[in-house]
Parts: C-alpha cells; sequence; structure tokens
C-alpha cells in the first residue's frame, strides 16, 4: 500500500517538475524475478525509474538514507533495504538474493553512487552477480535530466539481457566482464534520452 501510495505522489510531482517521457516500459517482465540497472546522476533517478516501471522495484538503498528520522521509517514500507557502500554487504547481498527468489524486482545502481560529471564510469560487478545467482535477466535502464524551460527528464528501458554463464564458472573477471557488457547498454540508452 505504501509503495503504490508513494510512487502515485511522485507521480505527479514528477510530472509538475519534469517534461517525463518514457520509453520501452512495456519490455519489462510483469513476473518473476528481474533486475533493474540503471545509471545514476541524479537523486530524481529513482523516483523516475519507479514512475516508469508499473510493477514495484525493491531499491538497494543506501544505509545513511535509513538513519534519517522520516526516511528511514518510510524506505522499509516501499520495499528498499539498506546496502554499506565501499564494503562488500553481505547482508544486502544476502537480502537481494532473497528477493529475487521470491520473483521481486530488484532495482541497482551499478556505479555505486550519484555520477553529476556526464561522464563514463564502471559498475560494480554486483549486478552481473545477482542476475547469474538469482536466475534473473538484467533491464537495462538509461536515465538523463536535460535542461529546458522545464527540466527535461528522459527514462529509456531496453530489451531484457540473460546473464549467462556459458559454460564457464563464475568468478570475479566473468562477474566484470558481463557487468561492463550490462554498462555498455546504459551509456548508450541514456545518451539516446538526452533532450528528446
Amino acid at each position: 500500500m505504501y509503495y503504490y501510495l508513494v510512487r502515485g505522489l511522485a507521480g505527479m510531482v514528477v510530472r509538475i517538475i519534469f517534461d517525463y517521457r518514457v520509453e520501452g516500459s512495456s519490455k519489462v517482465p510483469e513476473k518473476g524475478p528481474i533486475v533493474l540497472a540503471s545509471n545514476h546522476a541524479n537523486g530524481w533517478d529513482p523516483l523516475l525509474i519507479a514512475c516508469a516501471i508499473r510493477r514495484p522495484i525493491c531499491f538497494m538503498t543506501k544505509i545513511e538514507l535509513f538513519r534519517q528520522p522520516v526516511l528511514g521509517w518510510l524506505m522499509p514500507r516501499i520495499k528498499a533495504f539498506p546496502v554499506r557502500r565501499g564494503i562488500t554487504d553481505r547482508q544486502a547481498i544476502r537480502r537481494g538474493l532473497e528477493l529475487l527468489g521470491q520473483g521481486e524486482a530488484l532495482g541497482i545502481f551499478p556505479e555505486g553512487t550519484r555520477h553529476r560529471d556526464g561522464l563514463d564510469h564502471e559498475g560494480f560487478s554486483g549486478v552481473a552477480y545477482f542476475a547469474m545467482k538469482g536466475s534473473a535477466p538484467v533491464v537495462p535502464i538509461g536515465v538523463r535530466i536535460g535542461k529546458g524551460i522545464r527540466p527535461i527528464a528522459r527514462v529509456r528501458v531496453g530489451d531484457p539481457m540473460r546473464i549467462d554463464e556459458s559454460g564457464e564458472r563464475a568468478g570475479q573477471r566473468v562477474f566484470d566482464e558481463k557487468t561492463e557488457t550490462v554498462m555498455a547498454t546504459i551509456r548508450k540508452l541514456s545518451r539516446e534520452g538526452e533532450a528528446r
């Protein structure tokens, strides 16, 4: 209930503030485990994505937000769960895999934090790890916010990507390679969504 209420309110705010357009949202599977992976350049990104995708998203969210009075109460109620950045947070990993095992949509930002510089940044290999260990396709998403009479916000959803081991034993090298493939698609989607 809280998720849909917050998303409904956020949708109204987003459409007031931004010239907001979404492309490809029908590509998101309606059920079953999926990993939604997006670039992260702005604090609005989670709301823009949540408003674009029909099904609820369990966002992996920095733990600092859970320590704030209002957000700390709200985050678990809108299906978000905390991750400690800068370390291998095994509790967050277990929770992410648990959610995928329940057929949920897991939302992650592979870059790990916001980057406002417009440059390409590497993604952490968690996106491939979750996809492979959770037997879930990755749905790449490109988000772009640009200037205009009203700020322009574009969300472009790509085709689901299957991250398979191809007979190899999954290791860090495989996770890194698969993650880079996903990141290349995300970069393309975010650039195509710029200013149009």
